[in-house]
């Protein structure tokens, strides 16, 4: 069996690394190299680090047509495509012979889109999962070829899940792929009635609401974490959350104050108490640490400084 890969982020690697058990990789697309971190050197896509240790084929197209150009006349069986990042023209899904199976990081036809992890954790979902689905023109709307349930833990955060539901894809690609191929696997429809979206979040989503409930403020925390980070402004200083536990511990609403030596904010509903925080321009600490720097100062929250 002939195929390519699509995929770009260190989640896409444990597929990748499946596809080599059961296919022949022909290509390995990714994005573009481009900066990355506080000092902006160029740094290469985690697919590509790992289809160059492996010793396979690697291309970047930086457009539509040259996407086309490196995939269309390889006579390819089938291409995999986990978090690559970019639309897929009609033309270049035509490129194969069963098509384009995408590992999604949801059971769907929930939370369709780019970022279904972060949405399930924000939304309380007790469960998600991964899909394998044939790519048609639409987001995330071609059949599903096989699914894998699993249980959200209340612990969990945007990182640690998505780690989860890589390997878990991983797996799933490795058992049905061959199947599916050979003409042995036959994709269901998607149920529209269930279907939901998973918009692109950003750094402007991740701002903690202290006049919301604080149960759903965490949820915030964990699913943004470990990027971008949740975040909130104190005293005019931006502060990311990198872990926080809900409770009632009695602060009023957009104050922080220092109880038992840690830090805890007061939201409409309830409180967070800030387990583990990075001030802007320092490094990530405890919140019982940064509450000692601050020699227990209470604080202001808000406005936000974007």
């Amino acid at each position: 069996m002939k195929a390519a890969f699509l995929g770009t982020p260190a989640a896409a690697v444990p597929s990748l690394a499946s596809l080599l058990q059961t296919a022949t990789v022909d290509v390995v697309i990714t994005r573009p190299d481009r900066p990355r971190g506080r000092g902006r050197r160029v740094g290469e896509p985690p697919v590509k680090a790992a289809a160059r240790e492996w010793g396979l084929d690697v291309s970047q197209p930086a457009s539509a047509d040259e996407l086309s150009s490196a995939l269309v006349g390889r006579e390819l069986d089938v291409a995999v495509v986990v978090a690559y990042g970019r639309i897929l023209s009609p033309d270049v899904l035509e490129a194969t012979r069963v098509g384009f199976v995408n590992v999604h990081f949801s059971l769907l036809p929930r939370w369709r889109g780019p970022a279904p992890v972060e949405w399930a954790i924000l939304s309380g979902d007790d469960v998600t999962g991964v899909s394998l689905m044939l790519i048609d023109e639409g987001v995330d709307t071609g059949p599903v070829i096989a699914a894998h349930e699993t249980a959200i833990t209340d612990d969990e955060t945007g990182g640690s899940l998505t780690g989860r539901l890589a390997d878990l894809g991983a797996v799933l690609l490795g058992e049905v792929l061959h199947d599916f191929a050979n003409g042995n696997r036959m994709p269901a429809p998607q149920i529209e009635a269930g279907a939901t979206r998973a918009p692109g979040l950003s750094a402007e989503d991740a701002l903690l609401d202290v006049g919301g409930e604080a149960t759903a403020e965490a949820r915030k925390v964990r699913a943004f974490h470990p990027r971008p980070g949740a975040w909130t402004s104190i005293d005019g200083t931006r502060v990311k959350v990198l872990a926080a536990q809900p409770g009632d511990i009695g602060v009023d609403m957009g104050s922080m104050e220092i109880v038992d030596g840690v830090p805890v904010v007061g939201f409409a509903s309830g409180t967070l108490t800030l387990l583990r925080v990075q001030p802007e321009g320092r490094s990530a600490m405890g919140g019982a640490d940064w509450a000692h720097g601050r020699r227990g100062e209470p604080g202001v929250v808000g406005p936000a400084q974007g």
